[in-house]
């Protein structure tokens, strides 16, 4: 079920010097919502994930805990970073991570080939480092620290002090890139969204680019640079370079050119690394700049953006031991407009939990099969004529279908989930409207109960691939109780942009059991959630 069409997508490359907490798991299942849509559709669909494993950070970080630095990053991938994959049950195809000597030999080959191109330098440099964000700061990226670090300059995001390096580096002409990124943005204005996070690149660009160390002498925990060992490669050069070190750059050309270019999904603090240094640094090798930047916003808890050393980091665990994994998916996916800050509160979630997944669309799942149990000894009956009510319903589903996809496109997974649930909201009040029950009574309206019962399980059919993208294991299960999986074959082979074809659901079809798909969840006092009922 492939249409051809390429759809590489990438999450960020994450820092595991820290656990992950709801923040990086609502970028990966952001991309990975993205990049079921677009394997279910048919697209030829790849997505990456990762870890970025060196630089000063980390040395310090292993250091602290009395580790070497290898033995530091194995132990927290291992023991955070694969578990909140299963957590959130994110299908990617591939999980880099930049110690890999797949990764650490096409970093020296890339880094030699633009060194070769002339856009390498040595020269001195003196700077304020921050070891938090391992990157030299300019004037706008400084503040004056407060308390304890007054007197001292802190940088903006880890209001922690900045180290003032004095090092002999190999410089990348960056400066060389200025108006050549102005050109890509102004033909490709979809390079980067949103709009707003264009609008801030541009005009930093517009001020004109510095040249970028792109070398440390100090610390040896990196990828060495191939002409002069006695330097390692920056760790954001190392770190970006995984995009295109992962489908195969340097080593397999047909795998790279069947990938690339890719589309990037990262938090608004890491945008300028990959809207300016990546497409500067491909321009340079004179390798393909990636499809497009895509810039979501922070979550915040309780107005501030989430961080462990502010101690607003929450672990995804947390919401997911009580809600399940697809509630954590639907919440962040829907509740926040993709591309803007979004605030996380228990009590937001949990309302949502039980207005839209319990009530809302679990109900329509839960009633739909037991009434075909009930009225039709569990076998789904052929639909009879139809009036104007079942025909607002099969209109939804095929607009739906369509406005969901042109969301997709645009990465706005909020606005798809919105489409997908005028369905949910439409069956729910045709059945109420319907009255079912009603019908039941009456012999001679038996054909209308028919059409009833068919329309709401044929548009239950469709909502279940709709939303497995965003609900794999809700969806299966429905999918199972709908008994499609016997006549249809697997939920994961329906193809998406098709799910709106009215009828699929063969007459004769029998329903399974349907266990509620989200729960009753208990509600202590404190407005946190306790234990799931069993």
């Amino acid at each position: 079920m492939t249409s051809g069409r390429s759809f590489y997508i990438t999450t960020p490359i994450y820092y595991p010097s820290d656990v992950p907490h709801i923040g990086h798991g609502y970028t990966t299942v952001a991309v990975d919502a993205l990049a079921r849509w677009h394997r279910q559709a048919g697209d030829d669909t790849w997505m990456l994930t990762g870890t970025d494993e060196h630089g000063q950070k980390m040395l310090r970080a292993a250091a602290a805990n009395g580790a070497t630095p290898q033995e530091w990053v194995d132990r927290l991938v291992a023991e955070s970073w694969f578990p909140l994959l299963k957590t959130l049950d994110v299908a990617n195809d591939d999980f880099i991570r930049t110690t890999q000597p797949r990764h650490e030999e096409r970093v020296r080959q890339f880094v030699q080939a633009i060194h070769d191109r002339g856009y390498i330098y040595a020269g001195e440099f003196e700077a304020l480092y921050c070891v938090g964000c391992e990157e030299f700061k300019t004037e706008s990226e400084i503040v004056d620290g407060t308390g304890a670090f007054e007197g001292l300059k802190v940088c903006a995001i880890h209001s922690k002090p900045l180290e003032l390096l004095q090092e002999k580096n190999y410089f990348f002409k960056l400066s060389e890139f200025t108006e050549p990124l102005l050109k890509l943005y102004a033909e490709n204005p979809d390079f980067i969204r949103p709009e707003s996070a264009r609008n801030e690149v541009v005009s930093f660009v517009k001020q004109g680019l510095k040249d970028l160390s792109i070398s440390r002498s100090t610390f040896d925990w990196g990828i060495k640079v191939p002409w002069d060992e006695t330097h390692v490669i920056y760790v954001w050069v190392d770190a970006l370079l995984n995009y295109a070190t992962a489908v195969g750059f340097g080593s397999d050309p047909e795998e790279f050119a069947r990938r690339w270019p890719a589309y990037h999904v990262v938090g608004k603090d890491i945008l300028r690394f990959h809207a300016v240094i990546w497409p500067a640094m491909l321009m340079a090798a004179g390798v393909e700049v990636p499809r497009g930047v895509f810039a979501h916003g922070w979550l915040l808890v309780g107005g501030e953006k989430m961080s462990k050393s502010k101690l607003t980091g929450i672990a995804p665990t947390e919401i997911t031991d009580v809600f399940g994994s697809d509630a954590y998916r639907f919440y962040f996916l829907s509740a926040i407009a993709f591309g803007q800050d979004g605030s996380f509160s228990w009590e937001d979630l949990s309302a949502r939990y039980q207005a839209e997944l319990a009530n809302g669309f679990g109900n329509l799942a839960s009633r739909t099969t037991a009434m075909i149990a009930r009225y039709r000894e569990g076998i789904v009956p052929p639909a009879g004529e139809e009036t104007d009510g079942d025909r607002v319903i099969r209109e939804t589903v095929a607009n739906a279908v369509e406005r969901a996809d042109a969301a997709i496109e645009r990465f706005r997974l909020d606005e798809a989930i919105a489409a997908i649930w005028t369905i949910v909201d439409a069956l729910n009040l045709y059945i109420t409207e319907n009255e079912p029950w009603v019908l039941a009574k009456d012999e001679g309206l038996r054909s209308r109960l028919d059409t009833v019962l068919y329309t709401a399980a044929e548009g239950l059919r469709a909502l279940a691939v709709l939303l497995s993208p965003i609900m794999p294991i809700a969806t299966e299960k429905l999918w199972v109780g709908l008994g499609a999986a016997e006549s249809l074959g697997r939920l994961q082979d329906q193809a998406l942009r098709d799910a709106g074809r009215w009828g699929q659901l063969r007459p004769g079809t029998s329903v399974n059991a349907l266990a509620p798909l989200f729960p009753r969840v208990e509600q202590p006092g404190d407005g946190q959630p306790g234990a799931a009922k069993a």
